[in-house]
């Protein structure tokens, strides 16, 4: 069982910062991939992007790339997703989740196990 605690989310301005965290708790952090998802009003839940196990390969939507940063955080057990240059596009709830195995990276929802409770990101033009 792995627990996931998502926060740092909140309202910024276009152009602004945001650094989302999620803690995870249960079963040993590096044994998984974290992936960030995230779901607009009244559409479906898309893929952000992707950490393997140690960080060491990276995936990202085309949406985000070059503007959003996975990383982890092993000796805390979290991984984090910096926001820059953020658009009002990006407004959402943003959700982390955990898959296995931690080497391998999935961009649908379905390979994730375990998934936080979300926090929402507002982007103001």
């Amino acid at each position: 069982q792995v627990q996931l605690v998502e926060s740092g989310g909140g309202l910024v301005q276009a152009g602004g910062s945001l650094r989302l965290s999620c803690a995870a708790s249960g079963r040993t952090f590096h044994d998984w991939a974290m992936g960030w998802f995230r779901q607009a009003p009244d559409k479906e839940r898309e893929f952000v992007g992707v950490s393997n196990w140690n960080g060491g390969k990276l995936e990202y939507a085309e949406s985000v790339k070059g503007r959003f940063t996975i990383s982890r955080d092993h000796h805390k057990n979290t991984v984090y997703l910096q926001m820059n240059m953020l658009k009002p596009e990006d407004t959402a709830i943003y959700y982390c989740a955990a898959s296995f195995p931690g080497n391998e990276l999935h961009y649908s929802e379905n390979a994730y196990t375990y998934w936080g409770q979300g926090t929402q990101v507002t982007v103001s033009s």
